[in-house]
This record gives C-alpha cells, sequence and structure tokens, in this order.
C-alpha cells in the first residue's frame, strides 16, 4: 500500500536524486505524523534523517562539519530562553555579515538539529554568520508565541551582533517554510516599528497564505513529505480556530508589504506552498521591492538543505549564497560610503 498515496517510483516528474531521499525516509519507519500527536511527530524520521541515509549510501559523511564551527547559547525571549546556534567558517577572524535563520516545521515540529545543514552550507558559502534561531511550539505556544519570539531573536542579534563579530549593520534574515514566514513577519515589524530593516531576507517555500485550495494543494494533496492533511494537521495544532489564519502575519499574501528589503523566493515543483510562494512574489513586485522568484522543478518541499545529495538543492543554495554575498556587499559599500559623507 503507498505511504503517501504514491506508489514506491512516486510521481513520474520526481527527479531521482529526490526520489532517492524519500525512499530512505520511508524505510527509517516513518508514520504519517498527521495521524499522531504532536510528541510522537516530533520523533518521527524526518527528510533531513533520509538524506543522512542517502550520504552514507553514497560514501559521504553525514556528520563533516565542512570546516563550519558551531557554538550553542540562549537568548532571552517573552516566553523563556530561545535555543540558538551560531555558525561560521573556522579559523577565520575579522567582522562578518549576519543572517538570522528560522528553521520549518509548521510551528509544531522540528527543531535546530534537523534543520542544521542549511545554515551550516550556507555559512561556508558565503563566509556570513549564521544565527540559526529556535522558537516556542505549538500546540503548548500557540500562534502568536512563535512569531514573537522570531521577532525577539532578531532584535538581539541586531543589539548584540559585536560580541560574536557580527557586523550589526549587515544582518539579514532568512527562513524555510514557516520559518520562510517567521523571517518575512520579522521585516514587517521591524519597518513598522522602526527598527533597523534587515539588508535582505531569503524565503524558501514560505507559509504566505491560508488558502488549502490553491493549484499546487490541488497538485500536491497526497505528496510526499508535506501534503494537504499534513497543512491541515498543523493548523489545528498552531491555532485556536481556522478563522486565525486569516491574520496578515499568516496570510502573507494580503499583508503590507510595501517598503520590504529585497527579496528571494525559493520553491519547489512537488509543494502544496508552491502556488502561495508565486502569489508572494508577485505582491512584493507589486509593491515595489526587488524580488527574484526561483521554482526547481522534480524536487519537494524540504528539498533546499539537501545540497550534498540533491542537485537542485545544490542549484537553490549558489543561488541564495550569490545573493547574500552581492546584498551584503552592498552593505559594506553604503557603509563606506556613510563614512566619508
Amino acid at each position: 500500500m503507498a505511504l503517501f498515496g504514491w506508489d514506491a517510483d512516486g510521481p513520474a516528474r520526481l527527479d531521482h536524486s529526490m526520489q532517492e531521499v524519500l525512499d530512505e525516509t520511508r524505510k527509517l519507519g516513518l508514520t504519517p505524523p498527521w495521524t499522531l500527536s504532536p510528541a510522537e511527530a516530533r520523533k518521527q524520521p524526518t527528510p533531513a534523517d533520509g538524506a543522512r541515509q542517502v550520504m552514507r549510501n553514497r560514501g559521504i559523511d553525514p556528520d563533516a562539519d565542512l570546516g563550519v564551527a558551531t557554538k550553542d547559547f540562549t537568548i532571552s525571549g517573552p516566553g523563556g530562553e530561545i535555543q540558538a546556534r551560531l555558525y561560521g567558517r573556522q579559523n577565520e577572524t575579522g567582522t562578518k555579515p549576519v543572517v538570522v535563520y528560522f528553521h520549518g516545521g509548521g510551528w509544531v515540529i522540528a527543531d535546530l538539529d534537523v534543520y542544521d545543514s542549511t545554515p551550516r552550507a550556507l555559512a561556508l558559502a558565503t563566509d556570513c554568520i549564521f544565527v540559526s534561531c529556535h522558537y516556542r511550539q505549538a500546540p503548548e505556544h500557540k500562534f502568536p508565541a512563535a512569531h514573537e519570539d522570531a521577532w525577539a531573536a532578531y532584535q538581539w542579534v541586531v543589539e548584540n551582533a559585536a560580541s560574536f563579530d557580527g557586523d550589526p549593520s549587515r544582518v539579514a534574515v532568512m527562513g524555510e517554510s514557516a520559518g520562510g514566514n517567521l523571517a518575512a513577519n520579522v521585516s514587517i515589524r521591524a519597518r513598522d516599528e522602526g527598527f533597523q530593516l534587515p539588508v535582505t531576507q531569503v524565503l524558501v517555500y514560505p507559509i504566505a497564505d491560508n488558502d488549502t485550495n490553491s493549484t499546487s494543494y490541488i497538485e500536491n494533496a497526497e505528496a510526499m513529505p508535506l501534503n494537504k492533511p499534513f497543512m491541515e494537521w498543523f493548523v489545528s495544532h498552531v491555532f485556536d480556530n481556522q478563522g486565525e489564519t486569516a491574520d496578515p502575519r499568516i496570510k502573507l499574501v494580503s499583508a503590507n508589504l510595501a517598503g520590504l528589503p529585497p527579496t528571494t523566493i525559493i520553491a519547489a515543483e512537488i509543494d502544496p506552498l508552491r502556488t502561495e510562494g508565486k502569489i508572494l512574489a508577485a505582491r512584493l513586485e507589486a509593491a515595489g521591492v526587488d524580488t527574484s522568484y526561483t521554482c526547481y522543478e522534480g524536487v519537494t518541499h524540504e528539498f533546499f538543505g539537501m545540497g550534498l545529495v540533491v542537485k537542485d538543492a545544490a542549484a537553490a543554495q549558489t543561488k541564495v549564497a550569490t545573493h547574500f554575498k552581492k546584498a551584503l556587499r552592498v552593505g559594506i559599500l553604503g557603509k563606506i560610503a556613510n563614512a566619508l559623507s
């Protein structure tokens, strides 16, 4: 019987290496998370685990640090301590730009370890310091707890960047899935409160709408690892009622997007969130925001961090790294110009 509505071969359009990751995830004993309690779902194998197994199969050490040093610490947040992790190239000194990164998991599951590969790979590729930030999760802490924690974490990084050799004038934000939504909300709140705006933002398949009958939701209703039942499960645990999903912090496509920083959006073809990401890109452009949108074919939600095993993930990471280096280099030039004026 097909675990997620497909047979073992998956959709015909699925990239071979992506299929390999999903097959290995299944072999680890994955039970459909939306049939479980949040506590049980948090113990399930993840696509990151599947990618690590593919690496083992190919003779790649999944535990290699890639020349990136990390340091765990905590940030004081509105509901307690926020777990965070610094990533930076080993044995390098000097002041560097900073990217505040928020992981995915539907605001219910996952943590810094599940989403270790993205900040590690990009810290190496960009020579930026990445600060990966956790946040309170539902159902123990419902909406907007995660959003409040993300804002607190961003403020802390801007105000304390110099303490870890970060340049407080060159701080960007990035997130995947639910974390992409958090990153965008940080930019919106910074604009609204007159706080330092991120230099740029990168949103990887962000949650940006509450329409579960969009084209991509219909096409990928039974996809793996994210599908319509799974998204509905997240909603049921994060919000007290369906009406709360119309809040512009969730329904970003209806939010005021003017004045936000240059934005790169990455999407996956086999993903219920594909349509809303494309709509968000169009709304950002209409609001006058410099926006880049790229959808990678043959890959699914969660592909981005799999650059060592999925070709399009490597391409997407390269695109994002190039964007960060360009955007944060502009920050350097602006700082020099201000000093000379």
